[in-house]
């Protein structure tokens, strides 16, 4: 690209930032110009990054079991399942949204331990995650508004059960934008073997700005993402690239002046600019196959069962550790088979897919430590919904919204806490619950952000991530 050209881009590319400045686009997009030319000078505030306060944590990644794990096979144990096992003691009707009648109540088939000197109820199917309880924060008693798992990933990732919503991952690149420009900013993950529940509408960006939904990168594949350089054999060149960006730029101009409140041009031109940066950045960052082989054992890489979430889990510790700011990796694609959704038998269906992604994640915590990455990293685990005490069928679950279990770790957390408690079934929150706006109230807290001031103006309402709803749980804060 000729210096001419590229000094004739960026003007360009204010002109048309002025252009659209009336409409909302132009304003969010102003905003990151403002942004970029503050942390050219000096520091906006002495916040460590933070919007509103002090950042405990920089950078998060996310962990979400798609399909509702079970919080009383896993890390809620229920010894009154043991004792009123087969007994008929569930509603007489079918609850909105369970897909069949409750059967009687069905004890876990796992054995639970105490582990740690926090002394946490963990069942045999994490054996490597019991290990780690003690740097962990338990919410013990969450509950979700819906029993569908469409709505409840809506919920657990936009605040709302009706897709159109952003997504935290981009509410938080809206707020603080990236840390680097050389990687996207929000970075999701997916299970090889499919995408969740709602598709790409639990990484959209909703009504901000296109430039801050998740970038989807296939970390199995050949090319993790498509077309991020020519095919070999292909005719370009430089002076024909640089005559093709010319004409490019030219009818960007031209299609900004005749639709001056449209977000997705200047999308589309920031993530070219990014692509041309990732060509430099990206193979270094997507190849795990540069970790030593110590570490690639760690996370499972030569298992066939740990090898999929395992080189995602390294995936997220390398691109983190280089500056992306959110990090979102799924375990289960969308449907009834091979994820969290266990509905026709808890004993052959939960351990399979428990065991796919324990090491891994244990390997990530501890390698996040080993980095000096968890003075600034926050992860999160968390599901949909639970599932119900009650049989379906001989030995599945039903959804269950009434109460299920999520885990913090890392930058600002108490570690070794629980906060929360469900009945003696597990079947409701009893005591201290906790919504889906609650935690994202608080990991916002801990980027720096009060969720209450971080709104956008949306056909005359004042939108947020946690809508009217949401307390910082400080229980679990250090």
């Amino acid at each position: 690209m000729k210096p001419g050209f590229v000094q004739r881009w960026q003007m360009d590319r204010r002109n048309l930032l002025g252009d659209i400045a009336g409409g909302f686009a132009g304003l969010a997009l102003a905003q990151l110009l403002a942004r970029e030319a503050c942390s050219a000078e000096k520091p906006r505030h002495d916040f460590n990054g933070g919007l509103h306060h002090f950042a405990r944590a920089r950078r998060v990644i996310q962990l979400f079991m798609n399909g509702g794990a079970s919080p009383m096979d896993t890390f809620d144990y229920k010894p009154q399942l043991e004792k009123l096992h087969g007994q008929k003691l569930g509603p007489s009707q079918k609850p909105e949204g369970f897909t069949a009648m409750p059967g009687a109540l069905m004890k876990s088939p796992f054995a639970f331990k105490q582990h740690g000197q926090s002394g946490r109820w963990v069942s045999s199917v994490f054996p490597e995650q019991a290990k780690l309880v003690d740097q962990m924060a338990f919410l013990m008693a969450m509950q979700s508004k819906t029993n569908v798992h469409g709505q409840g990933a809506y919920l657990m990732t936009s605040g709302f059960i009706l897709p159109g919503f952003p997504c935290m991952g981009s509410w938080i690149s809206y707020a603080l934008g990236n840390l680097k420009d050389n990687l996207p900013t929000f970075v999701v993950l997916p299970d090889a073997r499919g995408l969740p529940y709602n598709q790409q509408g639990c990484f959209s960006a909703g009504f901000l700005p296109a430039i801050h939904q998740g970038t989807v990168i296939q970390a199995g594949a050949s090319q993790p993402i498509p077309d991020l350089f020519p095919p070999k054999g292909t005719f370009t060149n430089a002076t024909l690239d640089s005559d093709g960006l010319g004409l490019l730029g030219a009818l960007n101009q031209s299609h900004a002046n005749r639709h001056p409140g449209d977000s997705r041009l200047a999308s589309r031109i920031s993530s070219y600019e990014l692509a041309g940066k990732m060509q430099l950045a990206a193979p270094e960052a997507f190849d795990v196959m540069r970790e030593s082989a110590t570490i690639r054992k760690a996370f499972g890489l030569e298992d066939k069962t740990t090898e999929d979430f395992g080189r995602r889990c390294l995936l997220a510790t390398r691109l983190v550790e280089r500056g992306v700011r959110f990090v979102q990796v799924w375990s289960g694609p969308q449907g009834a088979t091979n994820n969290w959704d266990n509905h026709g038998s808890i004993p052959n269906e939960l351990p399979p897919i428990a065991q796919s992604v324990d090491r891994p994640i244990a390997a990530l915590l501890q390698e996040l430590k080993a980095r000096g990455l968890d003075k600034d990293t926050l992860v999160v685990w968390t599901t949909e919904f639970g599932r119900t005490p009650f049989q379906q069928g001989s030995t599945g679950r039903d959804h269950n919204g009434g109460s299920f279990v999520s885990w913090l770790w890392g930058a600002g957390i108490k570690a070794g806490t629980a906060y929360g408690q469900s009945d003696d079934w597990g079947y409701q929150a009893l005591a201290d619950k906790t919504t889906g706006h609650d935690m994202h109230a608080t990991i916002l807290h801990l980027l720096g952000i009060d969720h209450e001031k971080l709104t956008v103006r949306h056909n005359g309402i004042d939108r947020r991530l946690t809508d009217v709803h949401g307390q910082v749980i400080r229980e679990i804060l250090a």
